[in-house]
């Protein structure tokens, strides 16, 4: 689950991480009493609030440039956030269609004199977290990465030990920090570690985190994600989602504990399991076929679960074809067959339908698919099945 700025800032100044002053509005008519609260004559950085990044370079599809502007007035910052209110922001990780900005930000300006990237998430690779610091904050880390790597700093944290005094001084080093802003900086960092740490969040990302002219250390942009598992934990956090974020399948796929990802392509996929659901997609783009989401059903599903994921699918107007792709163990054929014909029964399948169905109680589930009457294809192996829905796809198409 991610957050917008304003909430990740007010988690971090719980945790004695320095941020700006703001005041996040949701309406014209806050405009002014929220710009009432800043001082005449400084600089207001107005800032637009949705779950990408990339919101300085966007562009509104009226046209107008920029998610994040610097207002000199209060009536220049009235201006830019009246533009952005209630427009549609695309960036390159909203894609073309953008995300509708429903909230404005306003903070205070700060006089820049460094800036630093930081970020804390989960490696994968060592099961630990890890901490990745460098001098080019402002800058996307991936190209700092590949073309400077040498500024980059990781420390790996030991889950039962803890952030290490020693491992804020190897970052502080590494970051080549001064003495005067060396304490203020690890102190920042142990805040956001103990963030990271206590509320279960799967990555925790500061760019820039800056050092001012008069040497405060301050996080001028924010980016929280949290562990969907670990939610019922941290009531607190779940009142921050905002579902206006959310794709409405993503929404609705949440309340059936089925894992769905919304993609941009028109073969629709239903499978068991994380990694044969990967390997699906994987191999609809082999046979030169674009998949429409990830949709993993899970090892215990049972037949309603089965068929909200068919209306979810089909929900999706982009789907002109399905792919269900089965290998039964915990969750058996049958249960998935029995699915698939309620689904029918409720919505009309009116696109391809490609089954294949493997391991526990198989025979059972191809006996209730073929006495059903439903217009669908059996295929005998996976790479059958995606060759057969993705011709399929082509046949309807021209």
């Amino acid at each position: 689950m991610n957050i917008h700025e304003y909430q990740a800032k007010e988690l971090f100044a719980e945790y004695g991480v320095p941020v700006s002053k703001g005041v996040a509005v949701q309406s014209e008519d806050a405009f002014n009493e929220a710009l009432n609260q800043f001082p005449e004559g400084g600089t207001i950085v107005v800032k637009s609030q949705i779950h990408a990044g990339g919101r300085g370079k966007g562009t509104f599809v009226d046209g107008f440039q920029g998610g994040v502007k610097l207002a000199s007035t209060k009536d220049e910052a009235r201006d830019f956030a009246s533009k952005m209110l209630n427009n549609t922001l695309v960036t390159h990780q909203t894609g073309p269609a953008g995300r509708k900005v429903q909230t404005i930000y306003f903070t205070e300006a700060e006089s820049i004199d460094h800036e630093y990237y930081l970020a804390i998430l989960m490696d994968r690779e060592t099961s630990q977290p890890v901490i990745i610091a460098s001098t080019e904050g402002g800058v996307d880390i991936e190209e700092v990465a590949a073309n400077t790597p040498e500024k980059i700093t990781k420390v790996y944290v030991d889950s039962a030990l803890g952030l290490q005094p020693y491992q804020l001084r190897a970052i502080g080093f590494g970051l080549r920090l001064s003495r005067s802003t060396f304490k203020e900086m690890t102190q920042a960092l142990q805040g956001l570690y103990n963030l990271f740490w206590e509320k279960d969040a799967s990555m925790v990302e500061v760019n820039p985190l800056i050092v001012t002219e008069d040497g405060k250390v301050i996080a001028l942009d924010a980016k929280v994600g949290f562990d969907d598992n670990a939610l019922f934990r941290h009531s607190d956090i779940v009142e921050l989602r905002d579902l206006n974020e959310e794709d409405e399948k993503e929404i609705e796929a949440s309340k059936f504990s089925l894992n769905y990802i919304a993609l941009d392509g028109n073969i629709a996929c239903l499978v068991n399991g994380a990694g044969l659901a990967m390997s699906t997609m994987d191999i609809i783009k082999h046979f030169g076929g674009e998949p429409a989401n990830f949709l993993d059903v899970g090892g215990g599903a049972n037949a309603d679960q089965v068929t909200a994921a068919f209306k979810i699918i089909l929900s999706d107007s982009n789907v002109q074809g399905i792919l269900v792709n089965i290998f039964g163990g915990i969750m058996k054929c049958d249960i998935i067959a029995e699915g698939i014909i309620e689904a029918a029964k409720n919505v009309k399948i009116t696109v391809p339908l490609v089954i294949r169905l493997e391991g526990t109680n198989v025979e059972i589930g191809k006996k209730l698919l073929d006495e059903s009457g439903l217009d669908l294809v059996s295929a005998d192996s996976l790479a059958d099945a995606a060759e057969k829905i993705v011709n399929l796809v082509k046949e309807k198409q021209a």
